[in-house]
């Protein structure tokens, strides 16, 4: 029921309304002709309609959410109420930063350190204001030192056929064309499709480590050696910085360039749209590219590195200086940890994913890879339940509903046919992860039996099975009121 519904004519919060002389400031051709478009219904209403939604949601706070290469772990509650320090939430984006900005400016400027030495990077910028602007930011540094040299003719961004779908994206939005090379059958890049690849042409390659099979690639040095020995750059896909975080540095894996999701790795809260934030590293060839501002310390004070400062920049990234809120949440997530809980995230991530795959192996799913160790995450391939069964991995992850547990990512990567990516996380336990167990080889025996409830499914959730194809090509978000009787 959606909320105007609820509502009835006349029927407002004494908040709604205009005071006599509102309006005053307001020049005549900028007032509204007619009276906007809002449901009225009081503020109990508003309450209790908002509050049956949220407690319909599939989210972190209430369930067990698996998404491989997303990382859906657990947002403390203290990095959210320190964040919220009235300092924080009142301080204005123009304040004067030397009289009101030096608490926050200390807190960036720790931040930027810490990912600095996470990281093995020279220099950190947090300018970009969601994992996909930093993707963005690191091609365009990229192209920019390119550019400085007059290297002019590298017109390709390597991108391995396992990757994110965004990295291609990226690439062309950079003004790139993009070159395809093979994943091996162990999990690897194929280093004969690598050097096949890179050329004169060849800009960059873009890569995660570990990759979006779920192992390490072990072949990193040899990669950063053949790419740079063409003269391209190594760019890091920071999706799944969790499974090394306090292990292994991407810049000693040879990387010039990395974007960090600080909402995976940092446990920000996923955005679902925004605010989010992905601060950038670089090695120092690309330091004078960095997008402004950042913040610098001198003789004890803090300040913003503007272009003034810094000639070479791709320049600003938004009008003032990145998500602050979301920063400052990562930042206490970071000091909450301190360098020993680091590793910690990174061991209990490592093992809670291979003990899930172990036992779902000992419970006879297939999983891709077999004499690889996992990583944050690992694959599943249900296309033996496809074949034998008629249900297909959608099938599982729908009826996974059911049984109280968020799907893993479906059908990524698209070279393993019906799979389910896997990850865990550190943030949970045993027993939330023996009875995602208890639900696949239930759904299974379901599949075996009576394979039309998984075929329907979902069964207990407000919204049952939906017709993905029409909801994309006939989507309407739009409330007209009923026409007048």
């Amino acid at each position: 029921m959606l909320i105007f519904e609820h509502g009835r004519e006349g029927r407002r919060n004494r908040a709604q309304a205009p005071e006599a002389g509102d309006l005053d400031g307001i020049p005549e051709n900028l007032r509204r002709t007619r009276r906007a478009l809002l449901p009225e219904v009081s503020e109990l209403q508003a309450v209790r309609h908002y509050t049956r939604l949220s407690q319909t949601n599939f989210s972190i706070d209430t369930h067990f959410y698996p998404l491989g290469s997303c990382t859906m772990k657990y947002n403390p509650r203290g990095c959210n109420s320190l964040a919220m320090l009235p300092g924080f939430l009142g301080r204005h984006p123009r304040a004067p930063e030397k009289r009101y900005g030096q608490g926050v400016l200390s807190c960036l400027y720790d931040l930027q350190e810490m990912l600095k030495d996470i990281t093995g990077m020279k220099a950190v910028s947090l300018a970009p204001m969601a994992g996909a602007q930093g993707e963005f930011t690191g091609v365009a540094m990229i192209r920019a030192y390119h550019d400085a040299r007059g290297d002019t003719e590298r017109s390709e961004i390597i991108v391995p056929d396992a990757a994110h779908g965004t990295n291609p994206a990226t690439a062309v939005m950079c003004g790139y064309s993009v070159r395809e090379i093979a994943t091996d059958a162990n999990g690897d890049v194929d280093l004969d499709s690598l050097r096949e690849a890179v050329g004169p042409q060849t800009a960059g390659i873009m890569l995660t480590n570990p990759s979006t099979v779920g192992v390490f690639e072990r072949n990193i040095a040899e990669i950063a050696e053949i790419v740079h020995g063409a003269g391209g750059l190594l760019y890091y896909d920071g999706a799944n910085l969790n499974a090394i975080l306090g292990k292994v540095k991407p810049g000693d894996m040879g990387f010039d360039v990395i974007h960090m999701n600080l909402h995976k790795t940092f446990s920000t809260p996923h955005g679902g749209g925004g605010p989010g934030a992905g601060p950038v590293g670089v090695a120092d060839r690309l330091v004078p590219y960095l997008p402004t501002p950042m913040v610098g310390r001198e003789g004890g004070e803090y300040r913003w590195y503007t272009e003034a400062d810094c000639p070479e920049t791709i320049g600003p990234l938004s009008a003032h200086y990145g998500n602050v809120g979301v920063l400052l949440r990562a930042y206490i997530y970071a000091r909450l940890l301190g360098r020993e809980g680091m590793e910690r995230v990174g061991e209990y991530a490592t093992l809670n994913a291979n003990y899930l795959m172990k036992r779902l192996r000992e419970a006879g799913f297939e999983v891709a890879y077999p004499e690889r160790r996992a990583t944050h995450e690992f694959i599943v391939t249900l296309r033996r339940e496809a074949k034998e069964l008629g249900c297909n991995a959608m099938d599982f992850a729908k009826r996974l509903l059911d049984y109280g547990h968020h799907a893993p990512t479906t059908y990524f990567p698209l070279l393993v046919p019906e799979c389910l990516l896997v990850e865990p996380t550190e943030t949970e336990d045993k027993a939330t992860l023996d009875s995602f167990v208890d639900a696949m080889i239930a759904i299974r025996e379901e599949a075996r039996n009576e394979p039309d409830t998984l075929k329907s499914a979902p069964h207990t959730l407000p919204a049952r099975r939906l017709d993905d194809v029409r909801a994309a090509k006939e989507l309407d978000l739009r409330w007209d009121p009923p026409a007048a009787s």
